[in-house]
């Protein structure tokens, strides 16, 4: 039988693909989710639809499923074409705040999920927003409000879960700005460490059963030996792992005390996977233009318009630096369209293919872009031009005093990186939600497309395969993929976490 899996915090269920990914040698999934709990109801919408493709066994999704990512039928005629999984996928994807209201209710599905099975695995972490590190700076002017934050204790419902049902082996994935973050003082992480630790020294949940995890890093540290880690010893590095993009965050593996196993240490890769490895196959776009009337010529013209302005001539820019631009303006042309919920297309990636492309879907999803005031359009294909020039990002000290944004913070050095290019030669900068608000830091390096990421690059960079399809309006989709944990990574996690229960 496959090893039972709850999962909580769930989000789109990145944590939860990568765990499902990984097969026996008879190619039958070795982690079975049983249970994952969300409540935001778009990204619910989103594990739902893919825990009922994975009802069906590896490969043989039907065509309608297909159909559905193309547009061509509606969820509701997908689910009533297949009601039995419909209902399986309903089960196991529920929508659901974890919290005071809902404790009664969350350890009954959690006994029913598991059916009686000992030997199961908790996956998941709490909501992170609290702990980032640019929210922290925004909180400084409030600490009332940062201090009663009640998503800094989200994980104590985590620990709830922990301390009454006792997984043999939980993964607990959290943002690494939690490692500096505190609360009156004293540093979160610590109480975290030692709350998960002994679950019910934080609270006794009406038991006094001793209970003791041992918490691991799954990097080398150099203190293995001693098992005494530091707080730094947790944070994983996605790059190093093969993963598209620079993302470090924190993951703990907790091994409950008598249990027979440790886990093993993560090998990191020799290839590097570079930005354009994976998304520079997808359908060439251009963006929109906002506040005034879209179309390809349009488009073509607001960028061209660059040639005339009075900067480009003087003593601004390097004369390098000048031709590039020119040149680039010359390659611009109207024949790019903004792409679609789906377009039909090759565009297997150059690197990582068996993971992301699905020669039945053949297409992509979730690729269309957004659109940008014409002003904020000379910004990025100025950035885009000058970080395929000089191989780094922009700052706004190397803008054009013209390019400049007006706005109250543009001299204040904390937003400086405001337009920042994901430059070509090196994985991208870390995905997060922020992608959602107006894509400034999420630049493509390809001038002639002039614009910000699609949901399906953003996605292809947190490496969730082709046919994982985003549900709700393209800001929700963003919003899903930067909080997720990327698959791959999570399927490198979950094989290591696999011998555990040998």
């Amino acid at each position: 039988m496959p090893i039972p899996v709850i999962d909580l915090f769930a989000g789109p269920g990145g944590l939860g693909e990568g765990f499902s990914s990984i097969l026996n040698e008879n190619a039958e999934r070795i982690f079975k989710i049983k249970l994952s709990i969300e409540k935001d109801p778009i990204a619910h919408k989103t594990l739902e639809l893919r825990a009922f493709f994975r009802e069906f066994s590896i490969n043989k999704a039907p065509d309608e499923y297909y159909d559905y990512l193309r547009g061509k039928i509606t969820r509701e005629e997908l689910f009533t074409k297949f009601p039995d999984e419909a209902k399986q996928a309903a089960d196991e994807a529920w929508r659901a705040t974890l919290g005071k209201m809902q404790i009664r209710k969350v350890d009954e599905r959690i006994k029913l999920a598991l059916g009686g099975i000992d030997d199961w695995l908790l996956i998941g972490g709490p909501p992170c927003q609290a702990y980032s590190l640019l929210g922290r700076w925004r909180q400084g002017k409030e600490d009332e409000n940062f201090e009663s934050d009640r998503r800094h204790f989200l994980y104590r419902q985590y620990l709830r879960i922990l301390a009454v049902h006792q997984p043999p082996v939980f993964v607990m994935e959290n943002v690494k700005g939690l490692l500096s973050a505190t609360v009156k003082k004293e540093r979160i992480f610590d109480n975290i460490r030692e709350d998960l630790r002994h679950p019910f020294a934080a609270k006794r949940f009406g038991t006094n059963e001793d209970l003791e995890y041992n918490l691991f890093p799954l990097t080398p540290t150099g203190n293995e030996e001693s098992g005494k880690f530091e707080p730094e010893d947790f944070v994983l590095r996605a790059e190093q792992f093969g993963i598209p993009q620079a993302r470090h965050r924190i993951i703990i593996v907790g091994v409950r005390s008598g249990w027979p196993h440790k886990p093993d240490l993560l090998q990191s890769s020799d290839n590097t996977v570079l930005i354009e490895d994976v998304i520079g196959s997808l359908p060439k776009l251009r963006s929109g233009l906002s506040k005034e009337p879209d179309s390809a010529d349009n488009w073509k013209k607001a960028i061209h318009e660059i040639s005339n302005f009075k900067w480009l001539t003087n003593d601004e820019i390097t004369a390098e630096l000048r031709r590039e631009l020119i040149d680039a303006i010359g390659k611009v042309t109207a024949g790019l369209n903004r792409g679609d919920k789906f377009l039909q297309a090759n565009a297997k990636p150059k690197k990582l293919s068996m993971w992301f492309w699905d020669s039945r879907l053949n297409g992509v999803c979730n690729h269309e872009t957004r659109s940008h005031i014409r002003a904020d359009l000379h910004r990025y294909f100025f950035a885009a031009v000058f970080a395929k020039e000089f191989a780094r990002s922009t700052v706004l000290e190397n803008f054009p005093k013209e390019l400049l944004p007006l706005h109250k913070n543009v001299n204040d050095s904390k937003f400086s990186d405001r337009f920042r290019v994901q430059l070509a030669g090196r994985p991208s900068t870390t995905i997060v939600s922020h992608i959602a608000k107006d894509g400034h830091y999420y630049i493509h390096y390809d001038p002639s497309q002039c614009r910000s990421l699609t949901v399906r690059e953003a996605a292809r960079l947190q490496t969730f395969p082709d046919n994982y399809f985003f549900e709700g309006p393209r800001t929700e989709q963003y919003h899903q993929v930067g909080n997720a944990v990327p698959p791959l990574l999570a399927k490198q996690i979950a094989e290591i976490v696999a011998g555990l229960f040998d």
